[in-house]
């Protein structure tokens, strides 16, 4: 549908912010005008698209995606990994400030990001900032500049010109974001409690998952609340792996401060008793944990305790990930942590939603409504609404496939889901009320933070 069309998407699973039912969604201009009974808008003039019961749902919002252009294309790019998330559904991507060389610290590698990203997003794209520990003063530039927020890492991020913050650069960061009006969003473990833990190299993944315990994420989730508390800084606590975390989560809200957390695709269908040795395509950090600490964070996810579930999508070469199948060694302490899985978050989370009993409706509110709201988007993405951008997927929810790494659109056939068979088919993705074709023609835009000085509404 070209912009400026009007046209009709009918649906008797239309997934709608009150719940899922019949209806018929009305786009113009790219936007969502009118919702109806379903079948009762007029057709004269209107291309109208039937669905049938293939599920109408918002697209999804991922608000951690690491697409690492500039510098470490090789790695992934915005063509790649904004082709994969319309394919996954996914219509929105909030990038982080790293791996990317040069990282978004500063206004000059924002430019730098934002040039690479031009013409090549199939899908709406957003950037996140970095905090580390020289550029205290670049903050409000790239506040104004229009980032959605601001990323820091407590332990070494695994890549040199992104460094951790100490304990005074923590207090220093998060008082200056707070004087912002800025979300500090951190990568939790805690480098003391890592350099304790047993590190033994080889194949054997609980040997890797004993590296990373999950008391690197309860001391680090402590601090963190504790300089929080002190400078009234709104923070959110990324890919949270552990349930260790959950009571001081609960605790922190409980006493007032404005702390977030969010999980991931691979925390909740992945197990750790199910990982091959070998098989680095599941290493990441902190790490995917056992069974019953699965189960913990679905109940979690159930009672509302996370506001997101995002794809952490942070590809690699396959060289790196050391994958026996490339000629690697398969040693889990050397190969690059990171999941490949953009393109498979939504069928991933809802063939184990389904199983534990959840909606579509529920899928929607961790995958789209909750991410949207998060980055302040949700004025315009994140829900089928009258007012909203006319983001939108056709999903059918009782389909099933099987996972082809070589098939997927992300630049690296790597991720840990090859070979699964996952239920719930993507069959087209709107992006402002036009098609997303991932053989055509890019049209998506770059994404500011409302409110700040850049935001054009």
């Amino acid at each position: 549908m070209p912009f400026g069309e009007t046209a009709v998407i009918r649906s008797r699973r239309v997934v709608l912010p009150d719940g899922e039912r019949p209806a018929d969604v009305l786009v113009q201009d790219g936007r969502i005008t009118r919702i109806a009974a379903h079948g009762s808008l007029p057709v004269d003039g209107t291309r109208v698209t039937d669905l049938g019961a293939t599920a109408l749902l918002p697209g999804l919002v991922d608000t951690h995606v690491h697409v690492n252009e500039p510098g470490r294309t090789a790695w992934e790019g915005f063509a790649t990994a904004t082709r994969a998330a319309a394919a996954g559904g996914v219509t929105t991507v909030v990038d982080m400030p790293l791996n990317s060389v040069p990282p978004t610290t500063t206004p000059a590698g924002l430019e730098a990001k934002r040039k690479a990203a031009e013409g090549q997003a199939w899908v709406d794209v957003g950037f996140w900032g970095g905090a580390v520990p020289d550029n205290l003063a670049d903050l409000e530039s790239l506040h104004r500049a229009g980032v959605f927020g601001f990323k820091s890492f407590l332990a070494p991020s695994g890549v040199d010109e992104f460094p951790h913050l100490e304990a005074d650069g923590l207090e220093a960061a998060l008082a200056e974001q707070a004087r912002l009006g800025a979300l500090a969003i951190v990568h939790a473990e805690d480098p003391a409690v890592l350099a304790a833990a047993p590190q033994q190299p080889g194949v054997r993944y609980r040997d890797f998952l004993a590296s990373r315990p999950a008391a690197a994420e309860t001391a680090a989730v402590a601090r963190l609340l504790e300089a929080a508390r002190r400078t009234g800084a709104r923070t959110h606590v990324l890919h949270v792996s552990s349930a260790t975390v959950l009571p001081l989560l609960r605790r922190a809200r409980e006493e007032g401060v404005e702390v977030t957390a969010e999980t991931c695709p691979h925390y909740l269908t992945l197990a750790a008793e199910r990982i091959p040795d070998g098989d680095t395509a599941f290493k990441c950090c902190p790490p995917i944990r056992d069974e019953d600490n699965r189960d913990a964070l679905w109940a979690a996810l159930a009672a509302g305790e996370f506001a997101a579930v995002v794809s952490d999508h942070s590809p690699s070469t396959p060289d790196l990930k050391l994958l026996p199948g490339h000629g690697g060694s398969g040693d889990f302490a050397a190969a690059w942590g990171g999941i490949a899985s953009l393109q498979l978050g939504l069928p991933a989370v809802w063939t184990e939603a389904r199983r534990r009993g959840h909606t579509l409706a529920d899928v929607v509110g961790w995958m789209s409504e909750g991410p949207a709201w998060l980055a302040g988007l949700d004025g315009r993405k994140g829900a089928i609404a009258v007012g909203r951008d006319a983001d939108l997927v056709a999903f059918d929810p009782d389909s099933e496939f099987a996972v082809q790494a070589a098939e997927l659109n992300h630049r690296n056939p790597v991720t840990p889901y090859a070979g699964r068979t996952l239920t719930g088919v993507v069959r087209t993705t709107w992006l402002r009320g036009r098609v997303v074709d991932v053989a055509g023609e890019p049209f998506g835009v770059q994404l500011v933070r409302p409110g700040s000085a850049a935001f054009a509404p």
